[in-house]
């Protein structure tokens, strides 16, 4: 009896030594400047989660405008931008202070925000008035408003800064935008209702996903002239049949191929971005919303929105190899700075499942593993990782 009070006892405090132990180790100490949080937008509570990404644990909730939607990081500050659809404005979020620090208007219905891989702009598109705001992120303010399709829902800028493409779903076209000038110099029709936007890292080709006629339209960008008058280069190359209702795209970091998320098929699409063909598809799971792709092009994770699952996906070898059960609707998909955390957005259930990935030992067959599911608001449904060196340390006790 005595040996069984000893066994119950022991397991629990094991059990707490043990994840005492994880969250000491969980990432590399890079000194007490270091910071890594995840940040989620949440849509019915107007709120941004805030993670904690050295110990897994919420840090704080911040009050942002009227159902917050898109979000995004600067590269070059320490600065978060939340899309508020319902009161059309972006919120500007201090990564150092975790607090809103300014609040700049924009036009009807924004849904997503992009910002330049110089941190100096950020755009907007603005569904419900046809046009893309531009925001000087230095100022806070919006330096131009630039008229495009009907009912735009994302306005990505290409990693050379000198074009930002439009994806019109009202009237199935594409605007490209030349960002110096602040005026379109191309507008391209393509196919049903194009949404996703992906561009090659040399900011040669953008692809847009078309989800009304499973299609994915290749189009070849002009050189940033700064004149605005070579605009030879802007034109559709190819429309690519893919998947039924194409939803989203993951480019790998390296730009050889496009992994096309087919919702309606549960398959991916794999295209060749050299050639614009489709070398191959898969089934991954039940709806796929979403997917990502590590930093060495090895893997992809995608997230299936109708069977509560995330699908790893070997690129290298071409197929499925793991399946892991996750929470209610899972949609939007982050990896933590050294690639070694997965965070899932479970939209219906409310919280963030984080699964760890590590090398296998005897008794751990597997690669992957669920570590935890982190509570946020009522129907999240952005998530971005932003890793820094806060200029004032926390003082150490």
């Amino acid at each position: 009896m005595r040996k069984l009070f000893f066994i119950i006892i022991l397991i629990p405090l094991l059990s707490a030594l043990g994840w005492w132990y994880f969250r000491e180790q969980a990432l590399p100490d890079y000194g007490p400047a270091y910071r890594e949080y995840a940040y989620v937008t949440n849509g019915k509570s107007n709120t941004v989660s805030v993670i904690d990404l050295r110990t897994f644990e919420p840090a704080k909730t911040i009050a942002v405008g009227i159902s917050p939607t898109g979000i995004a990081a600067n590269g070059k500050k320490n600065e978060i931008y939340v899309v508020n659809t319902g009161s059309n404005n972006v919120s500007v979020i201090d990564a150092e202070k975790n607090a809103v620090v300014a609040t700049i208007g924009v036009h009807g219905k924004p849904y997503f925000i992009d910002v330049s891989a110089d941190g100096r702009r950020a755009y907007v598109a603005n569904s419900g008035s046809a046009n893309v705001s531009v925001i000087d992120v230095e100022k806070r303010e919006v330096v131009g408003n630039v008229r495009v399709g009907s009912t735009p829902g994302l306005a990505r800028v290409s990693p050379d800064g000198a074009t930002v493409v439009v994806s019109n779903r009202g009237d199935n076209t594409v605007s490209l935008i030349d960002a110096k000038l602040l005026r379109v110099r191309a507008t391209l029709p393509v196919c049903q209702q194009p949404e996703d936007i992906a561009i090659l890292p040399d900011s040669s080709k953008a692809f847009v996903a078309c989800s009304g006629s499973s299609q994915v339209a290749s189009i070849a960008l002009a050189a940033g002239t700064g004149n605005g008058s070579d605009v030879t280069g802007d034109r559709v190359l190819a429309l690519l049949d893919v998947g039924r209702t194409p939803v989203s795209l993951a480019l790998k970091p390296d730009g050889g191929e496009l992994i096309v998320c087919d919702f309606d098929s549960d398959s991916i699409s794999i295209v060749e971005t050299g050639n614009n063909e489709v070398s191959s598809s898969a089934l991954i799971g039940q709806h796929p919303t979403h997917g990502v792709v590590t930093r060495d092009n090895s893997r992809l994770y995608a997230s299936n929105f109708g069977s509560d699952s995330v699908a790893v996906y070997d690129i290298d070898l071409g197929r499925r190899i793991a399946t892991m059960t996750v929470g209610s609707r899972p949609d939007g998909l982050a990896l933590s700075q050294d690639q070694n955390y997965l965070l899932v957005l479970d939209t219906q259930a409310g919280d963030v499942t984080v699964i760890q990935k590590r090398t296998p030992r005897k008794l751990e067959p597997t690669e992957y593993s669920l570590l935890t599911m982190i509570p946020v608001g009522v129907q999240p449904n952005g998530i971005v990782v932003k890793a820094f060196m806060a200029s004032k340390p926390a003082a150490t006790k």
